[in-house]
């Protein structure tokens, strides 16, 4: 086997390795900061200054400045202050990253930036997903999938926390054999996990394909990273389809799912369709502060196969949104574009 063979368990201990590294350096001493407003906040910033992975990317995206951020803050904090004062102004410090990643949890609120898909428009429709799916559609573990009346295959992945096997991918993708082509729906996909983005990828790939890059931090300054680990999809040794594909995204898709998206988008015979997505191109970490509240942050970066980012998203191949008029009438303007594509093929 070759070294650089794209192998989950091997892709999965990586992993595991590097946030076990990421977890003991992040560790707090209890009685390094007080539970107090301003020590809470000290260790907050602390976490997110020694282990945040994107910190020089926002800076050349957006000027972000942690340092100043914290001398914008810390004037905020008084030690009389309530806890959901308190709350309020390191969620809001949170935010400064601009990351659907980073959030902060308290038994009484959940800080986050959703920013990524609550600007933008919807692009997706759950009256219209009930129509093209009909009523008699067939399901697969998190799939669900039937053949239109124009015999293109339409797959409908909703969340990658919904588990697919191998057999299930085999049972969808040999049934549509003699279709003409796929589409992919993954809008709204907000991720889940990544192993099942890998696994469904690997039905598409023709040979081994470097899709991107992976890193861990070495230390604490904010450029403190590993080499690159370069991640490659194997073709699977079960049932492949070689025929025209469209993946559907929007603003929603994120994460795993925006992974996804990348991976596809390498292949030939792969078209993105839709809007860009949301983005969330780092694996997320957790750590608590001394009051109990925990947060979670991206912790390792990953970029395409030209060492770009997709923090912010992925442009599609033709970018398509969903009009009022097609909505009136009972269709999706994003995949009936689609189909026109697959049929002009």
């Amino acid at each position: 086997m070759e070294n650089n063979k794209y192998n989950p368990r091997r892709y999965a201990t990586f992993m595991m390795i590097a946030l076990t590294f990421l977890l003991f350096q992040s560790c707090i001493d209890e009685d390094e900061y007080a539970d107090t407003p301003q020590g809470n906040f000290e260790a907050l910033w602390r976490i997110i200054d020694e282990h945040y992975c994107f910190f020089d990317f926002k800076q050349q995206e957006y000027g972000l400045d942690w340092n100043e951020v914290y001398a914008r803050y810390r004037p905020r904090i008084d030690d009389d202050m309530s806890h959901d004062q308190l709350f309020e102004v390191l969620g809001n410090m949170l935010g400064e990253l601009r990351d659907g990643h980073v959030n902060l949890s308290a038994s009484h609120d959940y800080a986050r930036n959703w920013s990524w898909h609550e600007n933008y428009p919807a692009n997706f429709s759950d009256s219209l997903e009930r129509i093209y799916l009909g009523t008699d559609y067939k399901i697969a573990s998190g799939l669900r999938y039937r053949i239109l009346d124009d015999n293109i295959g339409y797959i409908r992945y909703s969340s990658f926390a919904n588990g697919i096997g191998e057999g299930n991918l085999d049972e969808v993708l040999s049934s549509m054999a003699l279709c003409q082509g796929l589409i992919i729906d993954i809008r709204s996909n907000g991720g889940g996990n990544l192993s099942y983005a890998a696994k469904f990828a690997s039905r598409f790939v023709e040979e081994k394909t470097l899709v991107g890059y992976s890193q861990h931090k070495t230390g604490k300054g904010h450029s403190d990273f590993s080499s690159m680990e370069p991640k490659y999809l194997e073709p699977s040794a079960r049932f492949r389809w070689h025929k025209p594909v469209c993946v559907l995204t929007n603003r929603h898709v994120f994460s795993s799912a925006n992974e996804f998206v990348m991976y596809m988008k390498a292949l030939p015979m792969v078209t993105i369709v839709g809007d860009r997505t949301g983005g969330g191109a780092g694996l997320p970490f957790s750590s608590s502060l001394p009051n109990g509240w925990t947060v979670r942050f991206s912790a390792v970066p990953l970029c395409d196969a030209n060492y770009q980012s997709t923090e912010f998203g992925i442009a599609p191949d033709h970018l398509v949104e969903l009009t009022p008029g097609d909505f009136r009438q009972g269709r999706d303007t994003i995949i009936e574009y689609a189909r026109t594509l697959i049929n002009s093929r």
